[in-house]
């Protein structure tokens, strides 16, 4: 399929939203089939649960996995409605400071209860929540939290446990720097003062993005190529969506190195399915593993990085069309 450009992703029909919902302006599009699932309609009668993509980031945006995604699963999910939103104070959704809740701190809660009001926004009675990355929590967790209103989850190259993503990261710039690993975590476990918690995670990363720089570090181990890199750059550049650090500076402020997900993976009662990149390091094997051994993922394993749509396309959507139908 010849990759998309910004004429032809603007020509799509869909329906454009920009909508206050739990206290903040949040944008999303919605393509497919007009006769959805409503908490009204005939189950017999109904197209399929709607797919509500979650990106990652944190404080990226959903517009480069439309443009370059969007055609291939209308025409490979015609029955199917696809939600893509821009999660709060990201890309076209207003700015963090703008909400109710202010932009010093943000926390999954508040994310899985903006995806929960999208919802009841579009009128759905369920929905099958599609997260990436970092937005992986949020639709594991909005399964876990609201079960009846999900249809099965599904998570790509997810994250979960941040302690454990930080010592990855770390021990890669290591590598990469030709250093020993030095991991802080015994002398912040016996520097912090008793009834505090230790910031193992953080400690981790500033002294991984101190070895090597986020950017790059990140660009290293989440690639498998840099063409394919190159690729995505292009179509953010054409996106003109460039942001995302207050959304990561909130979250930071709130702890997420040191957020651990996992105690909550065996409170999810409804089916996860998990599309796993064997070339993104970042999350595979240990950060999937989680997931698979926890709540019991279905997982298959690609031959991708961290975008799978990027490296192949075909084998990605079939493994999200069986992620679908199992």
């Amino acid at each position: 399929m010849p990759r998309m450009t910004h004429d032809d992703y603007t020509d799509l029909p869909d329906e454009v939203f920009e909508e206050r919902l739990n206290g903040a302006d949040l944008y999303f599009e919605v393509s497919g089939p007009e006769d959805i699932n409503t908490e009204d309609s005939a189950t017999e009668n109904s197209t399929e649960p709607p797919i509500v993509f979650l990106h990652g980031g944190p404080g990226y945006n959903s517009y480069s996995f439309r443009a370059l995604l969007g055609d291939r699963l209308a025409a490979d999910f015609p029955e199917r409605r696809v939600v893509y939103l821009d999660q709060r104070g990201s890309g076209r959704s207003g700015a963090l400071e703008d909400t109710e809740q202010g932009g010093d701190t943000l926390d999954i809660d508040t994310l899985v209860e903006d995806l929960e009001a999208v919802r009841d926004f579009l009128g759905v009675d369920r929905i099958v929540p599609l997260g990436h990355g970092f937005g992986a929590l949020v639709a594991l967790d909005y399964a876990r939290r609201y079960p009846l209103h999900t249809a099965r989850v599904i998570v790509v190259n997810p994250w979960v446990h941040f302690p454990e993503l930080a010592y990855t990261l770390l021990a890669e710039a290591s590598a990469q720097r030709s250093v020993p690993l030095e991991d802080p975590a015994e002398q912040i476990r016996s520097d912090t003062p008793e009834g505090q918690y230790p910031s193992i995670g953080a400690a981790r990363i500033e002294a991984a993005f101190s070895l090597l720089n986020a950017r790059d570090l990140l660009n290293l181990m989440q690639f498998t190529d840099a063409p394919t890199r190159m690729h995505l750059e292009f179509t953010d550049a054409e996106g003109q969506l460039a942001g995302g650090g207050e959304v990561q500076q909130a979250l930071v402020n709130q702890g997420l190195w040191e957020f651990e997900y996992p105690p909550f993976l065996t409170e999810i009662k409804r089916p996860v399915f998990v599309i796993a990149g064997a070339g993104d390091r970042t999350s595979y094997p240990e950060q999937v593993g989680w997931v698979a051994d926890l709540a019991g993922g279905d997982v298959t394993v690609l031959n991708t990085g961290h975008y799978p749509w990027l490296d192949d396309e075909d084998d990605f959507i079939e493994a999200l069309g069986e992620a679908l139908t199992r």
